[in-house]
């Protein structure tokens, strides 16, 4: 049976900068979300877009050595956003469990479970990628 199939432009490969490990490296990564939601006329998810960034970022700066991070933004699907960031660590992000001690710190990933369609992360041998997505309610 012969399908026909409508291509749709999903931004493909998507965008991706190397920062420096700071904390000023968020202030960049967030300047190519908006960069990449704009080209993909996906502006309904700028704010929260640019807190699961800045939480992906700071995290990756906290808990991991790395002199460096990768910012990745692409679209899995018509419908998808995903916000990646890549360090050289290999220990795993875990959920802070509800009545630990949340007033000093811990909350990057709770905040990143609430307003992520969902997120996860990708383990390699030289370190991982911790990514948060979000749908869009428009399809180009």
């Amino acid at each position: 049976m012969i399908v026909s199939v409508k291509p749709h432009h999903t931004g493909h490969p998507g965008y991706s900068k190397t920062l420096p490990g700071l904390e000023e490296s968020a202030d960049s990564a967030r300047r190519l979300v908006r960069t990449a939601l704009a080209a993909w006329h996906l502006e309904d998810l700028t704010d929260t877009a640019i807190l699961l960034v800045s939480e992906l970022v700071a995290n990756a700066v906290k808990h991991t050595n790395s002199r460096v991070i990768r910012v990745i933004i692409t679209r899995p699907s018509e419908r998808f956003v995903r916000i990646g960031v890549v360090d050289k660590a290999r220990v795993l992000p875990e959920l802070t469990q509800p009545g630990d001690d949340l007033l000093t710190s811990g909350r990057g990933l709770l905040l990143i479970d609430a307003l992520a369609e969902r997120w996860g992360a990708d383990l390699y041998r030289w370190g991982k990628q911790v990514w948060a997505e979000l749908m869009s309610e428009r399809a180009e």
